[in-house]
């Protein structure tokens, strides 16, 4: 059998192709990719000239099966997207299944990825996180997504397109509130730009950005259930874990954990002032 390769493009600079992907998109048998224009472009830079074949969103149904029987033919095939990983927000993760399904050999190469260059250089935590990718083109969908994420306490990390970015931060302000955020565009290109601030404060300055962007969002600090409690008197606060059948200790432990104070100031409001 042959081996599937999945290989990632570069998102804006042309030289962050690395010599083992030139190496293997030489030596394959075919190349199919999301766009041909694209890639031929890309290949041109390089001095390489192979027949492409398409594979994209609305075709890949059908031409996983192509590609397997291609590599059950003994050929090595090529998969390549615009820009980026295949299968991370593009086409790719089907004929990966199925290779994989069918016994053949995959392997995916290293190389340029939105999502992680603009994670690591938006001085937001970058040690546990979690990749969302679009949200819904639709306000109402859109909103249920945001609002199953708002306790999430890692980083989280989403696509948008220019023409929703501002419908989406009034969402997010709205819905996950004031975070710290960043906005990473054009990267590894020319004018590469970093919006680093608070949700609302980017909103109030009317930024008119252009071209495909990450949003870096930082995690929850607190759960709304804490948020919630902490909107209590501290009174209350401690009568809601009694009635969770927490003993009196617990119940001042959690309360001061929730408030961020020593158990002592629960202690003596609570029991002193009784």
């Amino acid at each position: 059998m042959g081996k599937l390769y999945l290989i990632p493009t570069p998102i804006g600079n042309m030289d962050d192709m690395t010599l083992r992907a030139l190496d293997v998109l030489r030596s394959v048998d075919h190349i199919y990719c999301e766009d041909t224009r694209n890639t031929k472009k890309l290949l041109s830079h390089y001095d390489i000239h192979k027949i492409l074949k398409s594979y994209h969103m609305f075709n890949e149904d059908k031409k996983y099966q192509e590609i397997i029987k291609e590599l059950k033919e003994g050929m090595d095939i090529a998969v390549v997207t615009d820009a980026g990983y295949p299968g991370i927000s593009d086409p790719g993760y089907l004929v990966c299944k199925k290779a994989i399904e069918e016994g053949c050999a995959v392997t995916t190469l290293p190389g340029p990825t939105a999502s992680l260059t603009a994670l690591v250089t938006s001085g937001i935590p970058c040690d546990k996180f979690y990749f969302y990718g679009f949200l819904n083109h639709e306000v109402n969908p859109k909103r249920k997504e945001l609002e199953s994420l708002v306790d999430f306490e890692n980083t989280l990390i989403f696509y948008e397109a220019p023409h929703r970015i501002n419908e989406t931060l009034e969402l997010m302000s709205e819905i996950l509130g004031n975070r710290y955020i960043c906005i990473a565009r054009e990267l590894t290109k020319k004018h590469e730009e970093y919006i680093r601030g608070y949700i609302d404060d980017i909103i109030k300055e009317g930024y008119e950005l252009k071209g495909e962007m990450v949003i870096i969002v930082e995690g929850a600090k607190i759960d709304t259930l804490t948020s919630n409690l902490n909107s209590l008197t501290i009174g209350e606060h401690y009568e809601y874990y009694l009635k969770q059948n927490i003993d009196s200790k617990e119940a001042m432990k959690r309360v001061a954990k929730d408030r961020g104070v020593s158990k002592s100031d629960i202690y003596k409001e609570i029991i002193v002032k009784k």
